[in-house]
């Protein structure tokens, strides 16, 4: 049995501490590289998450009118209620007009 204390003398080679030395360097840097990949792809995860999150609140909201409009949708928007004011005066005026038709058409000429 070895007796082991603080006193305790090891011989090994030079060049097996250094391979050692050197193993655990590459060890430590593949872990941090890893670590790195890692903490960078859950990021871009989120990332993603967050823009999936504002396309569909986009995407439902956006045809609702919620989030506003484009300036050639109100312009066109404004040309249609100017086109159906102006259809409405053009109805009422065929209706009189359709009403004095039929007014004179049932009225004997000779009155």
């Amino acid at each position: 049995m070895i007796d082991l204390n603080d006193n305790t003398t090891i011989n090994i080679p030079l060049r097996n501490l250094l391979a050692l030395i050197f193993m655990v360097a590459v060890c430590v840097t593949g872990y941090v590289n890893v670590m790195t990949r890692i903490t960078q792809l859950e990021h871009d995860r989120n990332i993603r998450d967050v823009e999936i999150a504002m396309n569909t609140e986009f995407r439902i909201k956006w045809p609702r009118g919620e989030l506003g409009a484009l300036p050639d949708d109100a312009e066109q928007n404004l040309r249609l209620q100017y086109i159906e004011k102006h259809l409405e005066e053009v109805e009422k005026i065929a209706r009189t007009l359709e009403i004095k038709a039929n007014q004179e058409k049932n009225t004997p000429l000779g009155i």
